[in-house]
């Protein structure tokens, strides 16, 4: 990619036609529970299965998970925006967001969202450090997976004021 503006305005407006699903990622290290809404993931690999989720650095989710060695993935039902909302629109530097919601304590003691739709745990394999994100790659573990709905997506939190900056 160039510096040209032109370039940039376009990718950018390229970017907002998007509507891809968004998560919810939870960790659990050193005593710390964290959780954060996450919209750079994707399945990367068929064969090894493998799912990248990206981190802002700035985030205190990237801090906690810097020290895990798993994380667990959760999809959203549109019917749970709040459910959203709430990892995206605060941070845990300010707010344990574990007891504003339902959540068990899943493989490797990772925080899962019982209200979740469906959801996976993967071991850390390897971290990418991409700017102002740094890359989990995941190997899944196992998980579960509740019936089809709609997920939230980017459309779903457009407005939402991050808890922190990206």
């Amino acid at each position: 990619m160039t510096d040209d503006p032109q370039s940039s305005s376009a990718f950018e407006k390229f970017v907002a036609l998007l509507d891809s699903p968004v998560f919810i990622v939870t960790v659990h290290a050193a005593g710390e529970r964290a959780g954060c809404l996450v919209g750079f993931a994707s399945q990367v690999s068929m064969d090894p299965p493998r799912f990248l989720v990206g981190l802002s650095n700035k985030n205190f989710t990237y801090r906690v998970a810097r020290n895990a060695q798993h994380l667990a993935v959760h999809l959203v039902s549109s019917d749970d925006v709040a459910l959203a909302e709430l990892f995206g629109g605060s941070t845990g530097d300010e707010v344990d967001k574990f007891a504003r919601c339902a959540w068990t304590t899943g493989p490797h003691e990772l925080p899962v969202l019982t209200d979740a739709l469906a959801w996976f745990s993967g071991r850390i394999v390897h971290t990418v450090d991409f700017g102002d994100h740094v890359g989990f790659l995941l190997e899944p573990e196992g998980g579960d997976v509740g019936a089809k709905e709609d997920i939230v997506t980017t459309s779903d939190v457009a407005d939402l004021e991050p808890g922190h900056e990206a």
